[in-house]
């Protein structure tokens, strides 16, 4: 007699087995021609410059979320305006509010400068520009002296 646990680690076991199989049968029967090109780094159909460990600007993937995270809460509006007439005003409060904090996010992140493509350099001063283009040039004199 099997418990219904014991039925779930079956369902585990065959499935590891059947996927293994798979494999096993596929790298046993596929053929094996290697070539350079073949072996070569896929870019969109371009040919690959350089090294693969390029670092790239951490934005991407910063914008990349926000807009998942509106896309996503953008999301809820439809379900909303399905049932907007059988609620009534207490579904339209909610949605203003739901709404309104969207929007404060929104500005939070505008306002931050997360949604520019490249971060703005920060202003300094002319006087900190000057006192530390003089220290720069006295500590250089100091070098070579």
């Amino acid at each position: 007699m099997l418990t219904d646990f014991g039925r779930i680690l079956i369902f585990f076991i065959l499935g590891a087995l059947f996927t293994g199989a798979g494999l096993v049968t596929a790298w046993i029967i596929r053929p094996s021609r290697p070539y350079a090109e073949k072996l070569s780094t896929y870019e969109c159909g371009e040919e690959p410059v350089g090294e693969s460990w390029v670092k790239f600007n951490i934005r991407f993937y910063v914008i990349a979320l926000i807009f998942l995270l509106f896309e996503v809460e953008v999301v809820f509006l439809f379900p909303w305006a399905m049932v907007f007439k059988s609620y009534g005003v207490f579904a339209f409060v909610e949605m203003l509010v739901f709404l309104g904090i969207l929007v404060v996010g929104y500005a939070y992140v505008w306002v931050k400068g997360d949604l520019e493509w490249d971060k703005p350099v920060p202003k300094t001063s002319q006087y900190v520009d000057k006192v530390g283009v003089v220290q720069y040039e006295a500590l250089k004199e100091n070098i070579t002296a």
